[in-house]
């Protein structure tokens, strides 16, 4: 099909699902059975030259013959959703990295609450699939702003059934105190949350009333915000010879770009791996999700996109 690492795959099908929202099928050229996904699984998909992002893939794991994927316009965006929906036409040629999952799903937890807001319906109606399949009991609350901007309702419909609970904001009958949902969880609940940055925030913080944070699981599809205790640092490049300050409120990524450095970049959260880059001194502050437990130990690679500095100076191999 194509390299080991890279997927040379077809666009089967293309369909606008929602306001801002387009859906692709891919599938390999030939037919043949893709590499198996998890659910709660991305795609890195190459949406332009030199331009990657990360998909989840929303379609059921038992389904080898196709990857699907849904893409939000962000008109604030860096380009990728763009790329997207300006390109990448049905019946077109699209190349993608192979699945992976930084957002696994806990398959032997007794009761599972998949909450969405959003487009982040995406990789929760992969996880809906699946516990089908297992037989274990869950419940998916999908939030939307309207039913205009509901993307994959009836595809929730069809994998989740009558275990699918819709929430509109503009039809108040139908909107949910988070609160009184998560107080309500029956022990040994894992939750799955998965949307906007803000829709998150307020799930975590109900959900952290009822649940140990160990049975919290999220994944976002935002840059992370700076946290509180961030302290500036300096940068610096070992090959240029140039030392670059970064704020306290600034990711190593956006000041590294922002200096005319030519980065790789995707995800900037960490999950995908394209922006890793060699640490030559310092000790790097991980917050990624790609490197693995030894990698970080020896401090000799991070990913500047949302990991930081725990000294005053880091030293990249740039």
């Amino acid at each position: 099909m194509s390299s080991p690492e890279l997927l040379s795959l077809k666009i089967v099908r293309r369909r606008d699902i929602a306001e801002r929202v387009v859906a692709l099928d891919l599938a390999a050229p030939d037919g043949a059975p893709l590499p198996a996904f998890t659910a709660g699984a991305h795609l890195d998909v190459h949406v332009a030259p030199g331009v990657t992002r990360c998909y989840s893939l929303w379609g059921d794991p038992a389904d080898s013959r196709l990857y699907r994927i849904a893409v939000l316009l962000e008109p604030s965006g860096r380009g990728g959703s763009k790329a997207v929906h300006g390109g990448l036409p049905e019946g077109g040629a699209v190349t993608v990295g192979l699945p992976r999952n930084a957002f696994p799903l806990d398959e032997g937890a007794p009761h599972t609450l998949l909450l969405a807001g959003g487009i982040g319906i995406t990789p929760l109606l992969a996880m809906a699939a699946r516990l089908t399949a297992i037989g274990r009991p869950f419940a998916l609350h999908a939030f939307f702003r309207s039913a205009a901007a509901a993307p994959l309702r009836d595809e929730a419909e069809q994998l989740a059934g009558t275990r699918l609970h819709v929430h509109l904001d503009d039809e108040p009958s139908s909107r949910l105190d988070l609160a009184a949902l998560a107080a309500a969880q029956p022990p040994g609940t894992h939750a799955y949350v998965c949307g906007p940055r803000g829709f998150m925030e307020a799930a975590v913080a109900a959900l952290r009333m009822r649940l140990p944070e160990g049975a919290i699981h999220t994944e976002s599809f935002s840059p992370p915000e700076a946290e509180a205790g961030d302290r500036p640092f300096i940068c610096d490049l070992a090959r240029s010879g140039r030392s670059i300050p970064v704020p306290a409120d600034r990711s190593l990524l956006s000041v590294l770009i922002e200096s005319g450095l030519p980065m790789d970049w995707s995800c900037e959260q960490g999950l995908c791996g394209v922006c890793v880059t060699p640490v030559l001194g310092g000790v790097p502050d991980h917050r990624d999700h790609y490197l693995s437990p030894a990698e970080r130990v020896g401090n000799t690679l991070m990913t500047p996109c949302c990991s930081r500095a725990l000294t005053d100076r880091l030293v990249l191999d740039l």
